[in-house]
């Protein structure tokens, strides 16, 4: 079933705009709601290569794939990272490859998927593109095996 995602304050096609110029509840609007970003990380200290595992933070819903804790999550977890227009230059390599903040600042647009566009915010899962029901609470798996959790670039 496709419904609206609601819009009210928000400027038409928004995103379009440069993301400077944003204001808060256009930029939160961003979001897909694929909770990728709460993936946790394993960076090789040698190359700087990042790897996304299937453990996700203690704070993700993986079926709502949005944080439990959103408004908290510092208090919670004090390494979460606050991604903001002035962050996203130093951020952006440690988000996954479909973020659309990580688009946007890339100078690319969103994907035809993304419920800014379909106006469906399923429409993240429906495109295959979301944590939804695959992920592992960190709390679950030791830090030491984190390894074994490694998936593909998302």
């Amino acid at each position: 079933m496709k419904y609206d995602i609601p819009r009210d304050g928000l400027r038409p096609e928004f995103w379009k705009r440069p993301l400077t110029d944003l204001t808060p509840r256009e930029w939160e609007a961003l979001c897909d709601g694929c909770g990728k970003c709460c993936l946790n990380k394993l960076e090789d200290a040698e190359t700087g290569e990042l790897f996304f595992t299937r453990v996700a933070c203690r704070l993700l819903d993986d079926q709502t794939c949005r944080c439990g804790q959103y408004e908290n999550r510092k208090q919670f977890v004090p390494e979460c990272v606050v991604l903001t227009p002035r962050t996203i230059a130093d951020i952006a390599h440690w988000l996954p490859s479909t973020c659309a903040y990580k688009l946007l600042h890339e100078g690319r647009n969103l994907p035809d998927w993304h419920p800014l566009i379909t106006g469906d915010p399923e429409s993240v899962h429906a495109a295959g593109q979301s944590v939804r029901g695959w992920t592992v609470p960190e709390f679950e798996v030791p830090e030491e095996d984190w390894e074994d959790h490694i998936i593909e670039d998302l």
